[in-house]
């Protein structure tokens, strides 16, 4: 026999939910009126690079980073920077994997992440030691239920998802063996940045993890943990995260504030490396000796199809399509980058012939799929392309000739995105149609 509800114990529920929600969208004000370099992270000072401020924080800057200096002029300065693309996240996991298999993996002195390319980005920089503990993130299982009905939050809340679903799912794979082993790395000269979206500023935020880590214990775990969060949570799906900072109150002490972040591919798909870093006088000459590899976690090429008429179809459609032309321009952008100092750009992306990738699917099935094909890639030498945009008269004197088999170029992406770059048959025809570029001499 059912025992009905008892009427005023759910109305009593329904208003505790209610005042619990509303307890919960309380928080202190955003630091409007302080200046980018102003505002801190409370107990971790210096640890944040304000993108549009990266002029006058120039200085201030330069010294932070000053150790790189020497790693600068001693190895080759490599930068990986890692895209958005929430289950996409496998192909880069996969391409890093595979090259450590094949023996091709670069050492970088700057990786850079936004999004799931932010969750990427410390085992990119801590390098092949760290493969076992990526794949098992990515293809682990570990995000099938990410999405499911049991994870959904409260009827009224900041989202469709309950927050502690990515924090269960980053905490086991971040821990303070990580974090120390970064410090150690920050140390050598090396530099993780990971960007993500002020909401309240509606700026972008680069923050330093080496320098969040050298600070090192609990309090150091757990903003590596929250910045790497913050930069993977897309708003409505997830709820965005308050972090703790400070200003000066013009009396001679500190005023705390909460500032909202969220995804950072919101502000910045993709990015490469602080203004202020590439306003160092000497960097262009330094940065010859170097190449910047760009990892997308999607595709970036258009893939036509009849859109059905109805409402979920066209709204899918067009977000869709709206992230692949911000790709396909922040390839564009890195493009420009690589022009002006005179540097070898390579690229990676999910080829259209992934016909089962889908950026919201993370059944692990579909995950390990995308894993498998991106390791095959990176293996056989085809994950690369290189990306130098035409019309050549626009680009002519910014990069030195080389002989027609040393590079191969390819059409601009925004303007005509490469479609021919990887056949659309299978990962074996994928494998076997082509050599990848040359990747022994670097433009200089």
């Amino acid at each position: 026999m059912t025992t009905p509800p008892d009427s005023k114990k759910t109305a009593q529920t329904f208003f505790w939910d209610r005042a619990a929600n509303n307890q919960r969208g309380k928080r202190l004000p955003a630091p409007l009126n302080h200046t980018d370099r102003e505002v801190e992270a409370v107990g971790f000072p210096g640890v944040r690079l304000s993108v549009d401020e990266a002029d006058e924080a120039l200085r201030n800057v330069a010294d932070r980073l000053a150790p790189l200096r020497p790693l600068l002029g001693r190895d080759d300065f490599n930068i990986l920077a890692l895209s958005g693309g929430a289950a996409g996240g496998a192909f880069g996991a996969g391409a890093l994997v595979g090259l450590t298999k094949a023996g091709t993996r670069p050492a970088f002195a700057i990786v850079t992440g936004v999004s799931t390319g932010a969750l990427i980005a410390p085992f990119a920089f801590l390098g092949s030691a760290w493969d076992d503990r990526l794949a098992d993130a990515y293809v682990g299982g570990h995000a099938a239920d990410l999405l499911s009905l049991k994870r959904l939050g409260p009827a009224i809340g900041p989202a469709l998802f309950r927050g502690d679903s990515l924090d269960s799912l980053v905490a086991p794979f971040i821990d303070l063996e990580m974090v120390q082993a970064v410090a150690r790395e920050h140390a050598n000269g090396r530099r993780l940045l990971i960007a993500t979206t002020n909401l309240d500023s509606q700026k972008a935020t680069i923050w330093d993890m080496g320098a969040i880590a050298s600070r090192g214990g609990e309090e150091a775990l757990a903003l590596f943990r929250q910045v790497l969060v913050a930069s993977a949570t897309l708003p409505g799906l997830f709820p965005p995260r308050l972090i703790d900072v400070e200003a000066p109150d013009g009396k001679g002490g500190m005023t705390r504030y909460q500032e909202m972040h969220a995804d950072g591919g919101i502000a910045a798909p993709l990015f490469l490396m602080p203004d202020a870093l590439l306003r160092w006088r000497e960097l262009g000459q330094r940065l010859r000796r170097g190449r910047v590899y760009v990892i997308f976690n999607t595709v970036l090429d258009p893939s036509p199809r009849t859109t059905p008429p109805g409402v979920t179809s066209i709204m899918g459609r067009s977000f869709e399509t709206m992230l692949r032309f911000s790709y396909r321009q922040a390839l564009s952008v890195a493009a420009g980058f690589c022009a002006r100092h005179n540097l070898p750009l390579l690229s990676a992306s999910i080829p259209a012939s992934f016909s089962d990738f889908n950026m919201m699917k993370f059944e692990t099935a579909v995950m390990k799929q995308t894993f498998d094909d991106a390791e095959a890639l990176a293996i056989s030498g085809h994950l690369w392309s290189s990306a130098i945009p035409t019309p050549e008269p626009l680009w002519r004197g910014l990069f030195k000739r080389q002989a027609p088999t040393r590079r191969q170029t390819v059409a601009d992406p925004i303007l005509a995105p490469a479609t021919d770059l990887i056949p659309a048959d299978g990962v074996a025809a994928r494998l076997g149609a082509r050599k990848g570029p040359d990747l022994e001499e670097p433009i200089s």
